[in-house]
């Protein structure tokens, strides 16, 4: 009877959620911590909404272009490195090929396997290029569309989270149980949206879930009292 298959399964979309956790995080405090703080300053909730709306559009807008420019930054950067590393096998090939065999031989490997892998990688310029850009600098070739992505993903989650704190506002003509609603309901999110950020991860989905509430509930909590001592 055949062995059951082993199957590994490893996250490999980091990066997008990493851009979720940046958008979500902040379009979750900051909006709540603006609405918060002109609930003590105004006495209707169409004011509020306005400017949190307000808040919400260009908070998406410069966190998404940030998201874009840092990218491309990334991608920047590797072009020029990877233009480096051409010029130095071209230049310097005896000193390159002593780092390929400096890398193996710290991974154990000597005598004549460490001498044919050696040549194996530098036979190829192209496979040589990669090697060193991965192994000897820990950079991987970013994704020619990771920019654009990048920018959307975050704008969007930034976008989705400066709403909830927002919508008991628009609900509510009462500011007093507006800001009630809003505390609770950015709260259950922040909870939610840790478990959902551990689930993803690997992390323990009830310790990210807390995790996530404290760190964004001490950040909401801080600008609200900002708000307040200089309101």
């Amino acid at each position: 009877m055949p062995a059951t298959p082993h199957i590994e399964k490893h996250f490999t979309a980091s990066e997008v959620v990493r851009d979720v956790v940046i958008g979500m995080a902040d379009g979750l405090t900051v909006p709540f911590a603006l609405a918060a703080g002109l609930s003590a300053a105004v006495a209707k909730t169409d004011v509020i909404v306005t400017a949190g709306l307000a808040e919400v559009v260009a908070g998406a807008i410069a966190m998404g272009l940030g998201g874009y420019l840092a990218a491309r930054s990334d991608a920047e950067h590797y072009a020029a490195e990877e233009k480096r590393e051409h010029d130095e096998i071209e230049q310097l090939r005896g000193r390159e090929v002593e780092e390929v065999a400096a890398i193996f031989r710290g991974y154990g490997l000597e005598g004549q396997a460490l001498t044919t892998v050696v040549d194996a990688i530098a036979s190829d310029r192209k496979r040589w290029v990669d090697f060193m850009m991965r192994f000897e600098l820990g950079l991987e070739r970013p994704d020619p569309k990771r920019a654009p992505v990048s920018a959307v993903t975050i704008g969007g989650s930034y976008v989705i989270g400066g709403l909830i704190p927002l919508i008991p506002y628009m609900l509510a003509a009462d500011i007093s149980s507006a800001l009630r609603i809003s505390v609770v309901a950015t709260g259950i999110a922040l909870l939610i949206f840790g478990a959902i950020k551990g689930h993803f991860t690997g992390v323990n989905k009830i310790k990210s879930a807390l995790q996530t509430a404290l760190v964004g509930g001490l950040a909401a909590g801080a600008a609200f009292w900002l708000a307040h001592l200089f309101g």
